[in-house]
């Protein structure tokens, strides 16, 4: 694998660790500016937003320059965003911190996709897209827990503080491993958005969505679920994050791999067994032992969709891939954002803290019903007489191995 995925993976590293710290300190958040729980889950809230608006809009923008140029940009937007947010006077000033940071983070995933992918021959695309996904799960084994503990011992402000120092490693990273690679659309943006005239592009965006949704329903509310139900004090939690980090990271290392071999099946699996977990979730929730082992799931099985679903999105799209990437890392986010939000509304309603679990089961088990019917009309579409599917591999380059017009 090329060193430049290493850049990337730095680059995520800093990325996973501001989307996911929040969680940690939410709390001290909360207290810092006197709101509730469920209005400082905003600022997880805003911050997916903030990806799902900005994925597409600087993708397109960034259609001028080089992708490398684009990834640099996108780490100094990062950088400063969390900086705001580390010397935010007010509750609203934070938020637009979180959002001016999100930004960032779409489009320097669905860049990176494409970029990692092209890095590698046509068999290894989904291991390579797993190795720059391999920083954000890194991030929360390190990052996320070393977070949490320095805004528990020092101060959430000086947590921020550190993420924005993160970001500048990663733009470095950047600047200094990635190679040029021309400007991310070579042709013109309406062959980017003549990527989603095909079905199974928003199919693929709905279940993820839906699937990653639902580990953000629980996840969300990681803390409070963990300290008032599982009896766990706050100074575990960063102990719990570092399970859930490790779980993502074997996840992500296995979706990646497995999915080179057999995508949908990989995707069905791993969609199945994340919604069994979440219904789970909501007994082991209550036995400190049994919490742990359920989050270490939640977070490989959640990460082990992410490399099938960014692949077959870069498949159903490959002719134009980059604004479709884009767009399926901001899918990853509005199922955050959506998640988060119900999961809020369910505990404001007075149901308890581990209400977010049956919500995340809803989305995860209506993301694999999807999958079914995406696999479906695949097959039907590529069993019509002298029909290839649209966005689907040159018949050449499935022969060879060797990808057509890059």
């Amino acid at each position: 694998m090329p060193l430049a995925l290493l850049a990337l993976a730095i680059g995520a590293f800093g990325i996973g660790t501001t989307e996911f710290v929040i969680m940690g300190v939410l709390p001290q958040v909360a207290d810092d500016f006197g709101v509730s729980i469920p209005t400082a889950g905003w600022l997880v809230s805003g911050y997916a937003l903030g990806v799902v608006v900005g994925a597409p809009l600087l993708t397109v923008l960034g259609t001028k320059v080089s992708r490398k140029k684009m990834l640099m940009f996108l780490m100094g937007l990062f950088i400063v965003g969390n900086a705001l947010s580390a010397f935010a006077p007010g509750f609203g000033v934070m938020l637009i911190g979180r959002v001016i940071a999100s930004l960032a983070h779409g489009a320097f995933f669905g860049i990176g996709s494409v970029v990692a992918a092209d890095l590698v021959a046509p068999k290894k695309k989904a291991s390579a897209i797993s190795l720059m996904f391999m920083g954000l799960t890194v991030a929360n084994i390190v990052g996320v827990p070393g977070g949490t503990y320095v805004g528990q011992a020092a101060g959430w402000r000086i947590t921020f503080t550190l993420v924005a120092a993160l970001g500048v490693v990663g733009l470095l990273g950047v600047a200094k491993l990635v190679p040029e690679q021309g400007r991310a659309e070579t042709a013109n943006v309406r062959r980017e958005f003549a990527a989603f005239k095909n079905v199974q592009v928003w199919l693929a965006m709905a279940m993820t969505v839906l699937g990653y949704g639902g580990v953000f329903a629980a996840i969300t509310y990681i803390t409070p679920m963990m300290t008032e139900v599982a009896g766990y004090t706050e100074a575990a939690v960063t102990w719990l994050l570092v399970l859930f980090g490790v779980g993502m990271f074997l996840g992500n290392l296995l979706g990646g791999r497995f999915a080179d071999r057999a995508l949908m099946p990989m995707l069905f699996t791993a969609l199945a067994a994340l919604t069994a977990a979440l219904l789970l979730f909501t007994a082991t929730a209550h036995n400190k032992a049994l919490a742990a082992i359920t989050l270490t799931l939640i977070g490989a099985l959640g990460f082990a969709t992410v490399p099938p679903l960014q692949k077959w999105v870069l498949d159903q799209a490959s002719a134009a891939p980059t604004l479709a990437s884009a767009a399926n890392i901001g899918a990853f986010n509005l199922g955050n954002a959506l998640a988060a939000w119900l999961g809020g509304v369910v505990i404001a309603a007075g149901l308890g803290y581990t209400a977010p679990n049956w919500v995340g089961t809803l989305l995860s088990g209506t993301a694999l019903l999807l999958s079914f019917l995406a696999a479906f009309l695949d097959r039907r579409t590529r069993r019509a007489p002298g029909n290839v599917v649209a966005g689907s591999p040159h018949p050449r380059a499935q022969r060879t191995g060797a990808p057509i017009g890059h």
